[in-house]
Formats: C-alpha cells, structure tokens, sequence
C-alpha cells in the first residue's frame, strides 16, 4: 500500500523539463571544453555523456544527444537538422598532433598498398584519404582495423591513428619502429592555406526550437569551461597527467599550441573548402552545403 504524504510536508517539485543531453568525447582534446565545467558549477545542469567520436555524432544524428561534439562529415551530412555553436570546436591551423598518417615508406609509394584505417572518426579518416588521393597522388587498399598502431603495421604499410592512440604514436611507438609520421592537420594547412575543423559543437534544430533559451545557456557555459581552461592550463596539464600516458609538458603543447578550439570565419572557410572537395551525392552533402550557425537568421 502506497503510504500518504505526511501532514505538512513539503510536496516534490513538479517539472516537465530535464537536463539537455549533452555529449563529451573520451579523448584528452576535448578536456580543455569540459574540464570547467566543474568549476564553474555548469556540470550540474547537463546530463553529461561520454562516448568515442563515432558514437557522439551518431547520436547526435539519431536524437538521442540534444547538444554535443559531431564529426564534421556527420555534421556536413545532417546539415538540415543541426545548428553549430559558433566559436568553439575541435580543429588545428597546422600541426594537430592527434591525427596522423603513420607510414612505412614514402607516401607517393602507397598506390595499391594496404592502409590501415582507425575506426574511431570519420573526418579525420576522410581527410587522409582526400589528401593521399588529391595532393599525394596515390590510392591505397584500404581496410578497418583497431586503432594499434603496431597491430595495424603488421597487416599494412601505413596507418591512419587518431585521438589518444595517435599522440602515443608519434611520441612513442613511431620513434621505436623508424617509421614516417604525416600529420593531417599539417597537411591540409600546406596544401589548402586554411586551419581544418574536425569536430564542431552543434545543437539540433528541433531541440533548439523547444528550448532556445537552454541551447544558449549551454553554449555559454562550454564557452566559460573551455576559457577557464586554457587560463588554468598548466592546473588541467598537471591533473591530467597523473592518470594518463603523457606528460605535463606534452599535454600543455597539445593545448596551446596544437588544437584550436574556436570557430570563426577562418574556421568556417577550411570547412567550406573540405566541402567543395569532398561533396557530391556520394558523401550525402553537396560542396556548397549549408552551414547553419546558432544565432544566425532563420536558425532558430
């Protein structure tokens, strides 16, 4: 039997609303967007969920996110039902760091060699094959395999790493097995004169309508977690580094001088450009794609 109330207390709080679905990805570039989040008390209002790339853009796709990182092939695809957060994103104006091609010969040898794929991001692995096909020359047999790069070498002349496992090789394994390292943002940035955005932050559209004033609470407070971050860096740096493979210095490195976490008209251009390369029926967007920025008339 279902006990009444006792006289006089308080009753529960009746709410229709729920924290926004918010996604994080489970790399170390992303810490500097969420570390924050803590401090500033932000963390609270958002049901946080973490996931690899691949994961967080699906959801995103499906409905089942409300706001978070998406790959920006993904965000390209399912450009009619997402809005990007301007000013903040997961990008390089050069040297990235974290997403390489790992090679046992030259490049311009790999036509009709096998290439490993890491599985873990579409982007990064769609920029790889754009460069090595349009500015190398070459077209390699591809095939998926688990992001090792010793396990991928053994089966392929060349892998394509990213995230985590790709600071571990270029620092570590690379230099013990002798073998080249091509840094894809690097090579955009030389071939295309532009910073390259592999991941933007976007709400979905039908979200955004609902809840317009909570889409912009939570670009706010990613904006002040990534701000505080990058203040704080050498705090992020030190913490971090007691739990993971990687140094202080090597993490400061990665955040300040390697990744670029904003989104603005130099962004916006690189991935314009990635589109007109890369667009067309086949990739489920045309090169001239919209992108839809919150804030910008007829997004919300």
């Amino acid at each position: 039997m279902i006990e009444p109330l006792a006289t006089g207390a308080p009753a529960p709080p009746v709410t229709g609303r729920r924290r926004p679905r918010v996604g994080h990805i489970q790399f170390l570039n992303c810490l500097p967007l969420f570390w924050g989040l803590a401090r500033t008390g932000s963390l609270l209002d958002l049901d946080l969920r973490k996931d690899n790339p691949d994961g967080l853009s699906e959801a995103l796709a499906a409905g089942d996110l409300d706001i978070g990182p998406i790959s920006l092939l993904q965000f390209l695809r399912h450009a009619d039902d997402l809005v990007a957060l301007p000013d903040i994103a997961v990008g390089s104006d050069g040297d990235v760091m974290s997403c390489l091609i790992v090679s046992q010969v030259p490049l311009d040898q790999l036509d009709g060699a096998p290439v490993a794929l890491g599985s873990t991001s579409r982007t990064a692995v769609r920029l790889a094959r754009l460069l090595l096909a349009d500015r190398v020359g070459v077209r390699p047999d591809y095939f998926v395999c688990p992001p090792d790069l010793r396990t991928m070498l053994k089966e392929a002349r060349a892998a394509v790493v990213i995230g985590d496992a790709a600071l571990r090789a270029s620092l570590y394994e690379a230099p013990e097995l002798g073998v080249e390292v091509h840094d894809l943002g690097r090579m955009w940035k030389d071939w295309t004169g532009l910073p390259f955005v592999f991941a933007v932050f976007a709400a979905r559209r039908d979200f955004l309508e609902r809840e317009p004033d909570m889409v912009r609470q939570v670009h706010s407070d990613l904006l002040a977690s990534r701000d505080l971050s990058l203040v704080e860096v050498d705090k992020v740096c030190e913490q971090a580094s007691r739990w993971e493979e990687f140094d202080a210095d090597t993490l400061r490195r990665y955040y300040t001088t390697a990744l670029d976490f904003s989104l603005g008209a130099p962004q916006l251009a690189g991935i314009h450009e990635f589109a007109r390369r890369v667009g067309g029926a086949h990739e489920g967007f045309p090169p001239d794609v919209r992108v839809r920025l919150l804030g910008d008339p007829g997004s919300d």
